[in-house]
C-alpha cells in the first residue's frame, strides 16, 4: 500500500519539479478526462470522489465555457490551468488501485465522451447568478 501511496505523490511532484510532465499532462487532456469519467462510474471510488469527478467531467465536456475563449488570456485559463489542476485534485480523491484499473481500461477502450448540453445550462445559469448578483448590489 505504501508504493501505491507514494505512486501518486511521486507523479504531482514530477509535474512540479519538471515542466515537461505538466506539458505532456495537458496534452493527455482528453484521455485525463476519460480517466475520471471511468473512475466517477466505479463503484469502489468514494461518494465525495465521485461529486467532485461528476463536476470537472461535465466542465470539460460543456460547450461553453466559465471564462469565454475570446477574453484575452483569460479565456484559455480553464483549459490550460483550472481543468488540468481539477483532473489532479480527482486524481488525488480517487483510491490509487480504482485510478490504476481505470487507467488500464482507458488504454484498452476508446474514448465515448461527447459535448454535454446539459452541463452547458448549468455553466450558462452560473452566468446568468452571477450577473443577476452583480447587477443588483449595484442597483440596489
Amino acid at each position: 500500500m505504501k508504493n501505491e501511496d507514494s505512486l501518486l505523490e511521486r507523479e504531482g511532484n514530477d509535474m512540479v519539479k519538471h515542466p515537461n510532465k505538466w506539458k505532456e499532462f495537458i496534452q493527455n487532456l482528453k484521455q485525463n478526462i476519460y480517466i475520471v469519467y471511468l473512475a466517477y462510474r466505479h463503484p469502489k471510488t468514494p461518494w465525495y470522489a465521485k461529486a467532485f469527478s461528476l463536476l470537472i467531467v461535465a466542465y470539460a465536456l460543456s460547450p461553453i465555457d466559465l471564462i469565454p475563449d475570446f477574453i484575452p488570456v483569460l479565456g484559455y485559463l480553464d483549459e490550460v490551468i483550472l481543468l488540468p489542476l481539477g483532473i489532479l485534485g480527482v486524481f488525488t480523491l480517487i483510491p490509487n488501485q480504482v485510478l490504476r484499473e481505470c487507467r488500464e481500461m482507458a488504454s484498452r477502450t476508446p474514448k465515448m465522451l461527447r459535448k454535454n448540453w446539459a452541463a452547458a445550462i448549468v455553466i450558462l445559469l452560473v452566468w446568468i447568478s452571477l450577473a443577476t448578483t452583480v447587477l443588483f448590489k449595484w442597483v440596489i
